[in-house]
């Protein structure tokens, strides 16, 4: 069974980055959202098991996203990927159901040790 994972971010380097390295720890399903607008139109009529999420992002920011998954109870690993790295944004992603923080740009071997962390491999 293929796991569906939704990678958001604005740059588009980056996201390529997220999914170079995914594919390379993980059998998935991929797609892609360029904002935290388009994620929760995505998020409304699929399900994903993993959310890979950045924070800053046009339209609505990736707080936004999480605090829309945690008031329509979506449920859904998130783990967000960001430079914002300050521990008081980690806390608050933390306090809103993110599984864990990763730094940009991304180290495949945490990614693959979170993944498998959560059973999601």
């Amino acid at each position: 069974m293929n796991f569906s994972i939704l990678v958001c971010d604005d740059s588009t380097v980056a996201r390529k980055q997220v999914i170079r390295c995914l594919q390379q720890c993980i059998d998935a399903d991929i797609q892609q959202a360029t904002n935290g607008a388009q994620a929760i139109e995505l998020l409304k009529t699929n399900r994903f098991d993993l959310l890979c999420l950045d924070l800053t992002m046009p339209e609505i920011d990736g707080v936004g996203v999480l605090e829309y998954i945690k008031t329509n109870k979506i449920e859904c690993f998130v783990l967000v990927i960001s430079a914002d790295i300050q521990e008081k944004m980690k806390l608050r992603v933390a306090q809103l159901g993110a599984i864990d923080f990763i730094n940009k740009p991304i180290d495949k071997t945490r990614m693959d040790n979170i993944l498998h962390k959560f059973g999601i491999h």
